[in-house]
C-alpha cells in the first residue's frame, strides 16, 4: 500500500481557558483511550489540573461542539473535523497534528481467518464463507472506520466483505467486537491492537495482527 496517513489533529476550543478549579474538559478519538489516560495522569501530577476525557467517534464529538459541549480541547482521529469546526469560528486555531495514525488486521487465534499483511486470506475466506462476522468503526462518522473501508475498497474487497461487517460506534468498540471471540477478526487502530487491555481480553484464546499506514 502507498505509506499515507490518516492524520490526527488536535484544536483548543474558542472558550475562556479552564480555571484551575475545575477540571479541564477534553473530547477524544477512541484510539487514543489508552495512551491519553497515562498522558493525562502524568499531566494532572505535575500541575495539579484534573482532566476529564470524553472519548468517542471523531464525528459525533464534533456534533456535540457544534451543538455547544464545552469541551476545552478537541483530540480527532481525522484533521476534516477540526478544520470544519475552525471554519465555523468554534476553535481557538486550527490545531495541530500530533500523530499518524496506523491500521491493524486483527484476528484471535481461535479465528478461521489468518492474518496477513497482502490480505490472502481474508479475501479466500470472503470467497468461501468463514466470513460471517468482521468488525470495523463505523464509517459514516469513525474516522478509522473510514480508513477501513477505503483499505478494503484499494483491495477489491469492499463488496465482498460488507455483508458480514459489524460496526462499532466508535473504533474502541470495533476493537472490544474484534477481540471477544464475536467476530473472526477485524480492522482496528494499531493503538488499540496492541493495548494491555486488548492483550488482557482476548488472552484465552490469543490474538494476533499485522499492520500498515492508513489510506488516505
Amino acid at each position: 500500500m502507498r505509506r499515507s496517513a490518516a492524520l490526527l489533529a488536535g484544536c483548543l476550543l474558542a472558550t475562556p481557558g479552564a480555571a484551575q478549579e475545575r477540571p479541564a474538559l477534553v473530547a477524544a478519538a477512541a484510539d487514543l483511550k489508552f495512551a491519553l489516560a497515562e498522558i493525562a495522569r502524568t499531566f494532572t501530577r505535575e500541575t495539579g489540573q484534573v482532566v476529564r476525557i470524553t472519548y468517542g467517534s471523531s464525528g459525533d464529538l464534533g456534533r456535540q461542539i457544534e451543538q455547544g459541549a464545552p469541551f476545552d480541547m478537541l483530540m480527532s482521529a481525522d484533521e476534516r473535523y477540526v478544520e470544519h469546526l475552525a471554519g465555523k469560528g468554534l476553535t481557538r486555531d486550527a490545531g495541530v497534528r500530533y500523530a499518524t495514525g496506523r491500521l491493524a488486521l486483527f484476528a484471535p487465534h481461535a479465528s478461521s481467518l489468518k492474518v496477513n499483511p497482502d490480505f490472502r486470506d481474508l479475501r479466500a475466506a470472503a470467497a468461501d464463507g468463514r466470513i460471517t462476522r468482521f468488525a470495523i468503526a463505523n464509517p459514516e462518522h469513525a474516522p478509522y472506520g473510514r480508513a477501513a473501508r477505503e483499505a478494503l475498497e484499494k483491495l477489491g474487497l469492499w463488496r465482498q466483505v460488507q455483508p458480514a461487517l459489524v460496526f462499532g460506534e466508535n473504533a474502541s468498540q470495533a476493537m472490544q467486537f474484534a477481540a471477544s471471540g464475536s467476530c473472526q477478526g477485524g480492522i482496528v487502530p494499531l493503538s488499540l491492537a496492541t493495548a494491555p487491555g486488548v492483550s488482557t481480553m482476548s488472552r484465552r484464546a490469543g490474538c494476533h495482527s499485522c499492520c500498515w499506514p492508513c489510506p488516505s
